[in-house]
């Protein structure tokens, strides 16, 4: 029987989802929990790799558990999230057929990057505080030139192993916003010291979406022009591309199926 799980995850303790030899990953803990309960390896699949420290909301895996297993979603649901860390929770479990992929079904993935400017305290662990001014303006006539069907070699990792580095973009844009602290408990701020951006696409390569938005800085601080982006596009190479930003401010947040 084929299970869909939806989770989210605090990336601060993981090496990132897939599992890797010496080091902590949320795919691992699944995969250990699940043993726990069930006494046997059951390998899960998930929507898609994220790098060292990158978090998600509503992320999704799915297993598959021998009919002699077999065991009630909600229970499974339950029993998970009692032996997780505090890191992962699981929302949601449920029966899907046999046919349904996490990574294969998943038509679009969507990510975002937070960014503040103003010394905050209760931003810092999941937002990247930046010390220069920024023109949003010119960072979104940018990242236009990320939409449509693209190599985007420049801005993979060296050395990540794709079988292609075409993606179709569909959706990159910056804009501002009020986190729960300003917003509900008067946490003082100016307009303007909070922004997010939100890029989706039918895939994504290694770092991507970090060395994007890393380049997209280079050109609100002045430093790039817009079109820069379609020439760093052009010309394939990760090393003209501005410098990846860390990965705690990166959500994965949500896969369209």
């Amino acid at each position: 029987m084929r299970y869909k799980i939806k989770l989210s995850y605090d990336g601060s303790a993981f090496c990132g989802w897939q599992i890797q030899n010496n080091a902590d990953s949320v795919q691992g803990e699944l995969e250990k929990a699940l043993q726990t309960f069930l006494g046997l390896h059951i390998p899960v699949t998930g929507a898609g790799r994220t790098d060292t420290g990158v978090n998600a909301i509503n992320y999704i895996a799915h297993i598959d558990i021998p009919d002699e297993a077999r065991v009630e979603a909600e229970q499974l649901c339950y029993k998970l999230n009692a032996i997780l860390p505090k890191f992962i929770t699981v929302h949601e479990v449920c029966e899907v057929s046999d046919g349904f992929h996490a990574r294969y079904d998943a038509r679009s993935r969507e990510y975002h990057y937070f960014v503040h400017f103003c010394k905050d305290p209760f931003s810092e662990k999941f937002s990247y505080r930046m010390r220069y001014p920024l023109d949003i303006e010119a960072m979104n006539e940018a990242a236009g030139h990320l939409l449509g069907e693209h190599d985007f070699s420049c801005f993979e990792k060296v050395g990540g192993n794709n079988t292609t580095s075409i993606c179709t973009v569909t959706e990159a844009a910056w804009s501002t916003y009020r986190p729960t602290h300003v917003e509900m408990m008067g946490f003082p701020y100016s307009e303007g010291d909070y922004i997010v951006f939100r890029i989706r696409a039918n895939r994504f390569l290694r770092n991507m979406v970090r060395a994007i938005v890393g380049s997209l800085i280079e050109v609100g601080r002045g430093k790039k022009e817009p079109s820069w982006i379609a020439e760093l596009i052009a010309s394939g190479n990760r090393s003209d591309a501005g410098q990846s930003v860390p990965g705690k401010a990166l959500f994965f947040s949500g896969a369209e199926y």
